[in-house]
């Protein structure tokens, strides 16, 4: 789907360093909203994000997020900010903290390109399921997430059950042993 994004275009480069990072970091809309310029430290490959009732957590964010964020933040913000001063990392094309709606409306044009069907916390959950499936803990990928109980992280076990029922009816219901004669 990211591969998808036109990237011949200010707002391209923007809009694929929002996704990777959305995706590398497990963020809801409102969190990469609110991320400013003094909350990445490119160093420790960490974003300091803050959730729901202002928690800050730091969050590591991979190899592609910071790739994309270093071009983005290096030539098209600045040709999307001009003239204008603004601490937000995200911006939209007049120049202001890009917002929620605006948000949902490049992931929506990004949807209609690809033609993949997603919502954008489809992101969320993708980033939650694949560390699961990669062996993180649970209370591990709770705090990543920003969750205050880690039942809220459990729906992510299921997911990954039933993924595991999936692969193990796929593999047993067509798995015939040779005879022992």
């Amino acid at each position: 789907m990211l591969a998808a994004i036109p990237l011949d275009t200010p707002n391209g480069i923007r809009d694929r360093a929002l996704f990777e990072l959305v995706y590398s970091c497990g963020l809801r809309v409102s969190e990469a909203v609110s991320l400013s310029i003094p909350d990445i430290h490119f160093r420790e490959r960490l974003i300091l994000v803050r959730g729901k009732g202002n928690k800050e957590r730091m969050v590591p964010f991979g190899e592609p997020a910071e790739r994309w964020l270093r071009e983005y933040l290096s030539s098209s913000r600045k040709a999307l900010l001009g003239n204008r001063v603004s601490n937000a990392v995200f911006i939209n094309s007049r120049g202001g903290r890009l917002s929620r709606k605006g948000i949902w409306s490049r992931f929506q044009d990004i949807e209609m390109r690809s033609g993949i069907e997603s919502k954008i916390h489809t992101l969320r959950h993708s980033f939650a399921t694949h560390l699961l499936s990669g062996g993180a803990d649970l209370r591990s990928v709770q705090d990543l997430l920003g969750h205050a109980d880690v039942a809220t992280t459990q729906i992510y076990t299921h997911i990954e059950n039933e993924s595991l029922k999936l692969y193990h009816a796929d593999y047993f219901d067509n798995f015939r042993p040779e005879r022992e004669n």
